[in-house]
């Protein structure tokens, strides 16, 4: 991975982050050659492998980030190692389906590719998506885009921007498999709110340059569009998904 940007706020991270729609991992779970073993790569806290364990009879949810599986919470079918994504420690040909959810950009892609066709059983699904700029309402959508790209701007680090392009730009060396839109969707109130812009990585890089809090001032502007501290919103953030499959030897394309 190219660097640690969230260690330092695991505990947000395990609060705040949205949780994905289980209609995905139904999805991707029928996809795959078996139920029997799934590697979610960079786990965080464990959002993505806990909805995997609805599916799969055992999960392997790994992460370069000691406090970040401190937060991750327990399932009886998933186990949390620590171990990088271009160096899982799994045995070849083990595993039927391959996911990182929201970490693609934060790795060595060609090496992780290549230990996922590695771990991968003949006819098994890789799959790696991420969610850009969440929506709420035009008004509140434009001072959060002005917030992103304005305020934190300089402060993105540059993997970013493979997040901005929805994974389009990188090389996919698998046969790809045609995908259905998902999105994530939550009420939330403002603080809510402002406990995930706080889990970006450009906010955190921000407040450790310049000691101060840009949320805060944020939270204040978006009161009246957002209809007070008390009030919820309907927040949605559209996934960007690919998914392929490890080519069979044995079978004809």
């Amino acid at each position: 991975m190219t660097g640690d940007h969230f260690s330092s706020a695991a505990a947000a991270y395990a609060s705040f982050r949205p949780r994905y729609p289980d209609d995905l991992f139904a999805y991707l779970a029928a996809r795959a050659p078996r139920r029997a073993l799934a590697w979610d790569c960079a786990t965080g806290s464990g959002q993505a492998a806990l909805g995997l364990a609805r599916h799969f009879t055992r999960v392997i949810a790994t992460d370069a980030s000691t406090a970040q599986l401190a937060h991750a919470a327990p399932h009886p079918q998933v186990e949390y190692r620590v171990a990088a994504a271009e160096a899982s420690g799994l045995e070849a040909a083990s595993v039927d389906l391959v996911a990182a959810a929201q970490a693609l950009h934060w790795f060595d892609i060609p090496a992780f590719f290549a230990e996922a066709r590695r771990v991968l059983v003949a006819r098994g699904v890789v799959a790696v998506w991420c969610y850009n700029l969440c929506q709420v309402t035009p008004a509140v959508d434009r001072i959060v885009r002005h917030f992103y790209a304005e305020t934190l701007g300089p402060y993105w680090p540059s993997e970013r921007r493979l997040v901005e392009t929805e994974y389009r730009s990188v090389a996919f060396p698998f046969a790809e498999v045609r995908v259905l839109p998902f999105q994530l969707e939550h009420p939330l109130t403002l603080a809510a709110f402002g406990g995930y812009l706080r889990t970006w990585s450009a906010t955190l890089r921000y407040a450790k340059a310049r000691s101060c809090d840009p949320v805060g001032p944020l939270l204040e502007e978006l009161r009246a569009s957002w209809g007070g501290p008390a009030a919820t919103q309907r927040v949605r953030w559209p996934l960007a998904l690919r998914v392929g499959r490890k080519d069979d030897p044995a079978r004809p394309s």
